[in-house]
């Protein structure tokens, strides 16, 4: 029987474990396979606070070592189903001594962090210069691009918001999207089709990124929308230092479908955002469905699911700013949270 399992082996379900570990509280650490979350997939970290400069794949193993220090237990392996309905909860594994066997860990508590995924285009050329300027987070990369011109993927608000934050430091900025229209919120396709250094690629899609070590251009394919018809379709190539790709997120949390509550794009739901977005008063549908909801989550500790003893933290719940330090933050007081409950 453990104290409390985390599920999940990036920057937030190490930084947790930190805590639960000095708190004596023996944490396990699922991190799964491949373990590190996003910040391996990242080339170079400049803006995480107190580290001038790394690589993702080394701040990721900082954690690691840090954690083990104080004792965590982590294992590179997927929690493949769970049981959350009855308490204590029951977290099953593949058991590589036992083909087709499940093994079984009992726990008090439950930490997920298991992060959320970048949407990706599909191109080889993409996965190949990813980090060579090929990004999916322009707050995390945009400094890089100062006075570069960059294309941005994408029609939504993830899309409008990279292209705004990169109007700081590119000189040029081409949103290209395979539609005649966006489907972001009003308010900002007005800030982006205000903007002079932006300029609307409509009705097109990225065939290619081009470029050896580095991206130098991108072959773009228009036609008309929605479908782009090959025999109407038109090609040229587009010069650009950078793109980057803003079709959105998909977190990491099919698995609990159906055992705790998420919102309609699989976030997960806590007290905290539950409590702000029933007080926002912005999406009166919204805030109907989530009345019924509201009773599920009458907890004082705000990073708690649906089930109590059941805690989340980190870019799982948080669809807004998506970075290590942020995701960092929340498993702090998630942590926190999570040996108070065990205390009670």
């Amino acid at each position: 029987m453990k104290n409390v399992i985390i599920i999940g082996g990036g920057p937030a379900g190490l930084a947790a474990s930190i805590y639960l570990a000095r708190a004596g509280l023996d944490p396990l650490v699922f991190a799964g396979s491949p373990p590190g979350g996003q910040l391996m997939l990242t080339s170079e970290v400049e803006n995480y606070p107190g580290i001038e400069n790394i690589l993702g794949p080394e701040l990721i193993e900082k954690y690691r070592k840090h954690a083990e220090k104080f004792g965590v237990k982590i294992i590179n392996q997927n929690i493949t189903k769970q049981d959350l309905s009855v308490s204590p909860f029951s977290l099953f594994t593949a058991d590589p001594d036992s083909i087709g066997a499940d093994k079984n860990y009992s726990t008090r508590s439950v930490l997920i962090t298991t992060g959320a995924k970048a949407l990706w285009l599909g191109l080889e050329s993409e996965t190949r210069l990813r980090g060579k300027g090929v990004s999916a987070c322009a707050t995390c990369d945009g400094f890089f691009f100062k006075d570069k011109v960059v294309g941005v993927v994408g029609g939504g608000d993830t899309a409008m918001e990279e292209a705004l934050t990169l109007t700081k430091f590119a000189k040029k900025i081409y949103i290209i999207h395979r539609k005649d229209s966006f489907r972001a919120s009003k308010i900002m396709q007005e800030r982006v089709l205000k903007s002079p250094k932006i300029e609307v690629i409509w009705n097109t899609v990225v065939e290619e990124i081009l470029g050896q070590n580095r991206v130098e251009s991108i072959r773009l394919t228009t036609g008309p929308a929605p479908v782009l018809l090959p025999a109407s379709a038109t090609r040229r190539e587009l010069k650009v230092d950078g793109i980057f790709i803003a079709i959105g997120h998909k977190p990491d949390t099919d698995i609990f479908k159906g055992q705790i509550e998420l919102d309609n794009k699989g976030y997960i739901l806590t007290t905290e955002r539950v409590a702000m977005e029933s007080f926002k008063g912005e999406d009166s549908e919204k805030i109907e469905n989530l009345k019924s909801k509201i009773a599920k989550f009458n907890s004082e500790f705000g990073s708690q699911t649906s089930v109590p003893g059941v805690f989340a933290a980190g870019d799982c719940v948080d669809y807004k700013y998506r970075q290590a330090a942020t995701a960092v933050g929340m498993a702090v007081a998630a942590a926190l949270e999570v040996e108070k409950y065990l205390a009670d």
